[in-house]
């Protein structure tokens, strides 16, 4: 792929050299953007095979560089402490000696149950410095899910937080994990605090960071596990390397340089990825227990933060609180995350004064990856955006593909037996062309789950691709939009319905300050009638226009698409990353007897329907439940 990236890449620097025609022609197709991004990829590519050859792939030697460089700037700023780089490398190394000391070995993984600060950060740091890396678990995992990611790992140990909560958890599972997983918790109490403190300030053996395979983790990740138990992927050396110097984002390090607040939970890929992406280019970063609107902009502010990292719902939540002076009292030039919503994007950035919005698309596994950098409404609510260069490169590497109506799975043609290409403005799942099945790093552990992330003879017999699981059209100017997840798309009256879309026009109603859209089966109906969680701003309770709100879903929406019910909660449902999670209230769906029985604190949620020929939402009770059940009324 180089050489034809720098052939590209030289044409277009060529184009963009001739004065007024290169500005029309770059503003037009974004060449110049392409370009850099081109010529990063080319340099990051030079970068890791020089580390390779030099035996330093362990990204530990990427932080050692930066504390010769700044030892004195500040790497970590939290409530709890203020920690230079040089301060940062020395108890990382006491750190490493203590890992040492109980037994870990190189290439051997630690747990972490730890909530988000210094300590957890300076031990991650500290397991690298000696071969090793940390398996990221949930700290609020409990039962079975937890038992499972902690086997999963591998690991001998468990490096588990003091707060009450987490410790309560452990001790509640103290058989199970030390003699089901084989793992023995190690509690991060002041005490052994005071002891790792006493150890030396150098790394035991300079042999043990070298010579590192570019596979190994630099630390395991897992899946959310919404539909089932989570899924491991290594996030890999070599990845981290690429991702440093593969930086999308014009923040610098050093004397002077920018600062990220990182509140969103470490043991997850964006807030991790970005927590050493900082430090291992000698940015400084400040870091909180937990995402709190209280705090946030407290932080941001006393922190003096630059950037900072959100996901999902995180911006919802901000938006949603009482305005503060604080709202634009602060230095932050960019937010930087995934998950924003189109509904809340220009809102956020109006009233807090942000200038750039840089939304990411990405997953675990690493093999699709998209950025937005959006500095104005041009190109707000859009995932990825690709310049005529990236589009012409990536034209046979991100492919949409139809998908089955009745299956949700990929379409194949009954004559031929292939795949059908969509266009890219119709969009569908994005296929990954991949060379073989080596592309994908895989799940950890886990072959069988691993295999179904390919797809064989999609266009021709032999070939192979890896399947995202998610759905996003491209716009003909190279803006990407994301539509579903599959497996959230419903299908009703003969047709599709996009979750996302659905959820999008609803919250832009006023007083909705969140909905979360999903199908819900109905007796004797085929497929799923559509059903939105709505989150009502308390102030618009009692006087919320239900006839209004449909009038506007019907203007909006496809008369398919329209929700059939309502479900008023009284709190958000989202998983431990700030996303909404819908299994709950889909697996619960409408009948009155399972309301409750899955969806925390949903019990007492309170339900409407729009029937066809109504002008408003009214009252779905037991009572509605049996006259449709019974087919009384026709929907």
């Amino acid at each position: 792929m180089v050489d034809p990236l720098l052939r590209v890449a030289a044409a277009a620097a060529a184009v963009t050299g001739i004065g007024a025609l290169g500005a029309y022609l770059d503003a037009k197709y974004h060449l110049r953007r392409d370009l850099e991004t081109v010529l990063r990829y080319n340099r990051s590519d030079r970068i890791v095979a020089r580390a390779k050859a030099d035996g330093k792939l362990n990204v530990w030697y990427l932080f050692e560089n930066m504390v010769e460089k700044y030892p004195d700037v500040t790497c970590i700023w939290s409530r709890d402490g203020i920690y230079t780089f040089q301060q940062a490398h020395d108890i990382a190394c006491q750190y490493g000696n203590y890992f040492v000391s109980i037994g870990v070995k190189r290439g051997q993984l630690v747990a972490f149950y730890l909530q988000n600060s210094p300590e957890f950060i300076i031990a991650w740091l500290g397991l690298w410095s000696i071969g090793c890396g940390p398996a990221m678990i949930n700290y609020n995992l409990a039962g079975k899910g937890l038992i499972h990611c902690l086997k999963l790992s591998g690991a001998e140990f468990i490096l588990v937080d003091t707060d009450p909560e987490c410790t309560a958890r452990i001790n509640d599972q103290m058989d199970e994990i030390e003699n089901e997983a084989k793992m023995q918790p190690i509690f991060l109490d002041d005490s052994l605090k005071a002891h790792i403190s006493s150890l030396p300030t150098i790394i035991p053996d300079k042999n043990l960071a070298r010579n590192m395979d570019g596979g190994f983790p630099a630390m395991l990740l897992y899946t959310s596990g919404t539909t089932g138990l989570p899924k491991g992927c290594a996030f890999t050396m070599e990845r981290m390397h690429t991702v440093v110097f593969q930086k999308h984002l014009r923040d610098k390090g050093g004397y002077d340089g920018d600062r990220w607040y990182i509140c969103m939970p470490m043991y997850h890929g964006t807030a991790s990825v970005c927590v050493m992406a900082c430090i291992l280019r000698g940015v400084g970063l400040a870091t909180a227990k937990k995402f709190s609107v209280s705090n946030f902009w407290k932080d941001v502010h006393d922190s003096e933060s630059t950037y900072f990292v959100y996901v999902g719902e995180a911006a919802r939540y901000l938006l949603a609180a009482p305005p503060s002076p604080l709202d634009r009292g602060h230095k932050v030039r960019c937010m930087y995350g995934n998950g924003l919503r189109p509904d809340v994007w220009e809102k956020f950035r109006e009233r807090f004064a942000i200038p750039n919005v840089a939304e990411f698309f990405s997953s675990t596994e690493g093999l699709f990856a998209l950025i937005n950098f959006d500095s104005g409404p041009y190109q707000s609510s859009c995932v990825g955006h690709h310049g005529a260069i990236f589009r012409y490169l990536m034209h046979n590497v991100y492919i949409p593909v139809a998908l089955d109506p009745e299956t949700g799975d990929i379409y194949r043609d009954p004559k031929t037996g292939f795949a059908v290409r969509n266009s890219y403005s119709e969009g569908g799942e994005i296929l990954v062309t991949i060379p073989n099945e080596l592309a994908f790093q895989g799940y950890w552990k886990n072959p069988n789950a691993t295999a179904k992330k390919f797809v064989r003879n999609v266009f021709k017999k032999g070939d192979l691709y890896y399947r995202t699981g998610d759905a996003l059209r491209r716009t003909d100017d190279g803006h990407w939009h994301f539509l579903d997840r599959l497996g959230d798309t419903f299908r009703w009256k003969s047709e599709n319905v996009s979750t996302a879309e659905v959820a999008v026009v609803l919250g832009e109603y006023p007083g909705v300050l969140e909905a979360n859209v999903y199908g819900v089966s109905v007796p004797s109906y085929e497929g799923r009638a559509g059903c939105a969680a709505l989150l009502i701003d308390p102030n618009h309770r009692a006087r919320f226009d239900f006839a209004g709100f449909a009038r506007h879903a019907r203007e909006r929406l496809p008369k398919y698409a329209v929700p059939v019910f309502i479900r008023l909660v009284q709190a958000s449902d989202h998983i431990h990353n700030h996303k909404q999670n819908k299994v709950p209230l889909r697996d619960e769906g409408i009948d009155p007897d399972k309301v409750g029985t899955k969806a925390e604190n949903g019990k007492n949620d309170q339900f409407l329907w729009l029937l066809p020929q109504r002008d408003l939402y009214v009252e779905f009770g037991r009572r509605e439940w049996d006259i449709l059940v019974s087919g009384q009324v026709k929907l």
